[in-house]
């Protein structure tokens, strides 16, 4: 069997699958592309299963779990999709690709916009104001966000900080309690170390807010308020700059409101934290 066409592989194993697993087995082969922008709360609902039967579902397919199936899901169709024609110049190539990534920037930015959630937003925010200490969370590509997040806010208040090892993180959200705030950054909102972390967190009575792409998932169920990012992202497109540029937006959003809510505190932090910086210029 070709291992190349998933599909064909689901369709072979479609009587090893329980009534639950074949729910999902039906609507997998109907909705091919849909299902790679889909977190696995989303199949289950669509499904109208539970997350352990999609999960039990990949386990019967041999796969570690969901994020691996999305990928087989991935390479599958494009291995089956027809070969791109060559562009005829070089330079006639850079300028359409310049304007179709100038594009896809523009549209991941106006779609967390219209994703943008007022009362989640207020929430995230009085909860930023009312923290003594404000740890900006992620893992992998999401991890450069919650640094820049990190490095953003410094300059106007020093109760931020961005740990990022995964145990320390854990350690760090065991000894927070409510006067703390745990922003998490996760653009699938199924990463088990960001899971874990929420958890810990929850159990330690911190506030939760995260910024993610999907409103239902794992992460989700644990957090406070939600911001959601726009841009589709594929298992093939991990860390696209499409959904960083989202989520910079939204963080970037937090900072100017924060600024203009503590003004006088926020300008003199941020003249001191450039003035610091000043002999360090030529």
């Amino acid at each position: 069997m070709n291992s190349d066409n998933f599909i064909l592989q689901i369709k072979a194993s479609y009587n090893q699958f329980t009534k639950a697993e074949k729910k999902v087995a039906d609507y997998v082969i109907a909705n091919q592309s849909g299902v790679l922008y889909m977190s696995i709360t989303d199949l289950a609902d669509a499904c109208r299963v539970g997350d352990t039967s999609v999960y039990r579902f990949c386990r019967t397919m041999k796969l570690q779990g969901y994020q691996e199936f999305k990928m087989k899901m991935s390479l599958s169709q494009a291995a089956a999709a027809p070969a791109k024609p060559s562009p005829q110049s070089p330079y006639d190539n850079l300028g359409s690709m310049a304007e179709k990534i100038m594009e896809l920037h523009m549209e991941a930015i106006k779609e967390t916009y219209m994703l943008l959630d007022r009362d989640n937003f207020e929430k995230t925010l009085d909860m930023f104001e009312k923290a003594e200490r404000v740890h900006f969370f992620g893992i992998g590509d999401s991890l450069l966000t919650a640094e820049e997040a990190r490095n953003k806010f410094l300059r106007v208040t020093n109760k931020v900080s961005c740990i990022t090892d995964p145990h320390m993180q854990s350690m760090a959200a065991s000894l927070c309690g409510k006067e703390d705030l745990i922003v998490i950054i996760s653009y699938s909102g199924a990463t088990k170390d960001n899971i874990h972390v929420a958890k810990v967190a929850k159990e330690s009575g911190a506030r939760i807010a995260c910024i993610t792409h999907f409103k239902k998932s794992p992460l989700t169920a644990y957090c406070d308020s939600i911001l959601l990012c726009g841009s589709n992202e594929g298992p093939l497109e991990g860390g696209s700059m499409q959904a960083k540029m989202s989520q910079l937006y939204l963080i970037d959003l937090l900072y100017q409101e924060y600024y203009e809510r503590n003004f006088r505190e926020c300008k003199r932090n941020n003249e001191a934290t450039s003035q610091s910086v000043v002999e360090k210029l030529y």
